[in-house]
């Protein structure tokens, strides 16, 4: 076989098992043509890949020389020129004037994940450099961020802008859908799955798995019709909930704050605002990666226009109605099924209701995501005579009979509603309330409807706690102004409540 050397990586002429047409920037794209590089390099261990695709990318700068080293004791690896030129492509991160992010991949769960700080973090692991984990896979990239936006504040956002794909099915470009920021949501999240990656690898015994299998078994997971619950550790779908676990919210900071202490070139006023800057960002980078769940946007699950103009909600919101959809009446467990989901519900609500666009505000899916309807600014059209005033959050499926997943259930109960009152979009006092109390309706189903009745702020149960405190204090007072009219009072608000909280 023909072959030539180059940047030490050696090219030769022989069948791959990757497609030379493949274009798509897919994370099971990429999977494969590690598994190609793999088939053709026996004996190589995980970090001589993962090195060798670094090279192969032309990753090198100072910082990470500083923690990972220099390539010069890298492996050669023999590749075929079509997938080495893929991986080049699909690993290298750069944003375009247009917006166009490059170096990104969509992959299973709905995320989209910068590979470069991803193979970072990993890499970091792998040579057991643990104190590189937090500037190679996100302290870098904030600050550098933090930075870019004190001096262009008209014209991007501190950081985590999303972006949306060109077509779910097969992604190619990947556009961003706000103002930029230098670290893109993309970049965070490969930096976290970095974290998470590297930080396994440091600590459990994976150094003899090959790297398409640590790939494969992270991003490749299908949950059942058990969801979340029933799958493993280790996997993309629980990437937040295993970051909440490693990461220390104070190392990371401090981190942050000693990298700005060099920053020389910046005058009183620059460092005022760049410590303002960096203080609420990252405050605000907490709540989004660690507090709120993963919200699919409407570009990510490719929803189609609102029709006409939205009207505005006056936040924060002092109720929450629960919804589940009925039709489709099985729960979705994947990206790929929530994403058809709502745009078939999207097009029933618009095309036959006669609606703007989807009615509720949030949905649920049993994949580990949030799908986001009409979001948090947005008036819905979901429980009569309160859309203007509530957020409407819908399970998908039928719970009738059943319920929805744990995962899901505890994604709303506890993730979506701490992500809401701390952002300051639904009251801290807010209202629980289950669809049914709004409409002639069996929504949100008997089953889930009772569940919620379990949950904080559900408001009957409020008011039974209410009326029986009030009942307490009557009947042990010894102000001679109660009256048996006061008492006939409680009695009654004890006793509906105490039958409305029964009624299905």
């Amino acid at each position: 076989t023909a072959c030539k050397n180059f940047k030490k990586i050696v090219f030769c002429a022989f069948p791959s098992r990757f497609p030379s047409a493949t274009t798509t920037k897919h994370m099971k794209d990429f999977i494969r043509a590690v598994e190609s590089i793999e088939a053709v390099n026996p004996g190589l261990q995980m970090l001589d890949v993962v090195k060798g695709l670094r090279k192969a990318a032309g990753l090198e700068t100072d910082l990470i020389k500083r923690y990972l080293g220099d390539l010069s004791d890298a492996h050669d690896l023999v590749a075929d020129p079509s997938v080495t030129s893929y991986v080049s492509e699909v690993i290298n991160h750069s944003l375009s004037q247009l917006r166009k992010e490059e170096g990104v991949v969509l992959t299973l769960d709905g995320s989209n994940v910068a590979l470069a700080s991803m193979l970072l973090g990993l890499e970091a692991g792998l040579q057991s450099t643990i104190q590189g984990l937090y500037p190679l896979t996100l302290t870098h990239n904030l600050v550098a961020s933090f930075l870019y936006h004190v001096h262009n504040e008209q014209t991007t956002v501190p950081f985590g802008t999303k972006g949306f794909w060109d077509s779910i099915s097969s992604p190619k470009v990947y556009t961003l859908s706000d103002l930029p920021s230098l670290v893109t949501d993309a970049l965070i999240i490969g930096g976290i799955d970095g974290f998470i990656l590297g930080s396994e690898v440091s600590t459990s015994n994976h150094r003899e798995r090959s790297l398409s299998d640590l790939l494969k078994s992270y991003y490749s997971q299908q949950p059942d019709a058990a969801g979340l619950d029933a799958s493993p550790r280790l996997i993309s779908q629980k990437r937040r909930m295993n970051f909440k676990k490693l990461v220390s919210f104070s190392l990371l900071k401090s981190q942050m704050v000693q990298a700005l202490t060099v920053r020389r070139n910046l005058n009183e006023s620059e460092r005022k605002r760049l410590d303002d800057v960096m203080s609420e960002g990252f405050d605000q980078f907490v709540h989004v990666y660690a507090v709120c769940p993963n919200i699919i946007t409407r570009s990510q699950w490719g929803a189609a226009a609102f029709i006409g103009s939205p009207s505005y909600l006056s936040l924060p919101v002092p109720y929450l109605f629960i919804h589940h959809t009925y039709q489709p009446s099985k729960p979705c467990t994947t990206f790929d099924q929530c994403a058809s989901d709502m745009r078939s519900m999207q097009h029933y609500h618009q095309q036959t209701n006669g609606w703007s666009d989807i009615g509720y505000s949030f949905v649920a899916g049993s994949d580990g995501n949030l799908y986001e309807g009409r979001g948090w600014n947005w008036i819905g059209a979901h429980s009569y005579g309160y859309n203007s005033i509530s957020y409407g959050v819908c399970f998908i499926g039928d719970y009738t009979s059943t319920l929805p997943i744990k995962s899901a259930m505890d994604m709303v109960q506890y993730d979506f509603t701490s992500c809401a009152v701390n952002g300051g979009r639904l009251s801290s006092y807010y209202n629980l309330y289950g669809h049914r109390q709004a409409d002639s309706t069996e929504c949100p189903g008997n089953s889930l409807y009772r569940e919620i009745q379990n949950w904080a702020h559900w408001e009957v149960k409020r008011l039974l706690i209410l009326g029986i405190y009030c009942i307490y204090e009557v009947l042990t007072s010894q102000n001679a102004l109660v009256t048996v009219q006061t008492i006939t009072v409680s009695l009654c608000v004890f006793l509906c409540v105490s039958l409305q909280s029964y009624l299905p």
